[in-house]
């Protein structure tokens, strides 16, 4: 048997007897440590309102033009420089809803192998792997998806989705090239996988173990252990990590110049038409604009970027913070 260790008993020295042992370098450390902080903490905020200011002060004069009319208005003439932004909220709306419903599933069953099922020696790798997809750069994704990804949904994915499901709009005819709106939904999947799986898989590995081993000594199969148990668990986490994926997606815009096409079909769901973003047509025109007012209509996009990008944050963050409190309770 074990003698009984008792705590200490010392007593603690007080706080001025603490303070008088510390040298100069260690109290100049303390407030250089707190000043170099809130400096960094400060400068991060400061950064981004002077990004929204450029941005809307550039935005300015389209907004002085076309005020708000300027969201739900579909017409984009550089001859007439008359300007409206609803195509392209539309298609960067419909291609980021798609690319988060292919890869959303896809991220979290990664994150769920990774954590739960794949063997030790195979974790580090797969995982390695899946994070080297962040690392690609936007261009050359594009360049991939227009030399592989696009011949591959002209000649394969075409035409096997318009004749299983062809009866519905979003493929209701053969893609005429590469370019599509559906080779664009592709390569945004790609892009959102490693950022939601990596989120997926340290929500998986936070569950508590004694939470698991209980449901697993009531009998439960590790599917059901994963339905009933890890799922409920990480459900408000799971929804933040998906909606920061697809807010990845929204921004996104050489790849999708890329591979999209440039011409807009008014507001079609048909998948294998080409279409344009926020982001892809900035990229495409901005270089190449011809006035004054296509320039701050440019800006005028820009700034309804910005705008679905916080808000895709703050859900998010409402939504992680929401579950916490449910949790709490």
């Amino acid at each position: 048997m074990l003698p009984a260790v008792e705590a200490s008993s010392a007593p603690t020295p007080p706080a001025d007897v603490l303070e008088s042992r510390r040298t100069l370098p260690d109290r100049i450390g303390d407030a250089a440590l707190k000043w170099i902080t809130a400096a960094a903490a400060a400068g991060s905020v400061a950064l981004i309102g002077l990004i929204i200011y450029k941005v809307v002060d550039g935005a300015r004069p389209s907004i002085e033009q076309f005020g708000l009319g300027f969201v739900w208005h579909e017409t984009w003439n550089t001859v007439t420089n008359q300007f409206g932004a609803l195509d392209f909220i539309f298609g960067t709306m419909y291609t980021t809803f798609w690319a988060v419903l292919f890869g959303g599933p896809i991220a979290i069953a990664i994150g769920l192998y990774l954590s739960e099922l794949a063997p030790r020696g195979v974790r580090g790798v797969v995982g390695s792997l899946v994070e080297m997809l962040a690392a690609i750069p936007s261009v050359v994704l594009g360049l991939w998806g227009i030399l592989v990804l696009g011949p591959v949904v002209t000649s394969t994915f075409g035409p096997w989705l318009n004749t299983a499901f062809g009866w519905t709009p979003f493929f209701s005819s053969l893609p005429a090239s590469g370019s599509t709106m559906f080779t664009a939904v592709l390569v945004l999947t790609i892009m959102i996988v490693p950022i939601t799986a990596s989120i997926s898989r340290d929500l998986f590995g936070q569950v508590p173990a004694d939470i698991k081993e209980g449901a697993y000594g009531l009998g439960l199969t590790r599917w059901e252990m994963t339905r009933g148990v890890m799922l409920p668990y990480t459900r408000g986490g799971l929804m933040a990590a998906v909606l920061l994926g697809g807010g990845r997606a929204v921004g996104e815009a050489i790849a999708v110049t890329q591979v999209a096409g440039i011409t807009t079909h008014g507001l079609s769901v048909n998948l294998f038409t080409t279409g344009d973003t926020l982001g892809s047509r900035i990229a495409e025109q901005y270089q190449g604009a011809v006035s004054n007012l296509q320039i701050a209509s440019l800006f005028y996009l820009g700034v309804i970027l910005l705008v679905m990008s916080l808000v895709t944050n703050f859900v998010a963050q409402i939504v992680v913070r929401r579950y916490a409190i449910e949790k709490a309770a």
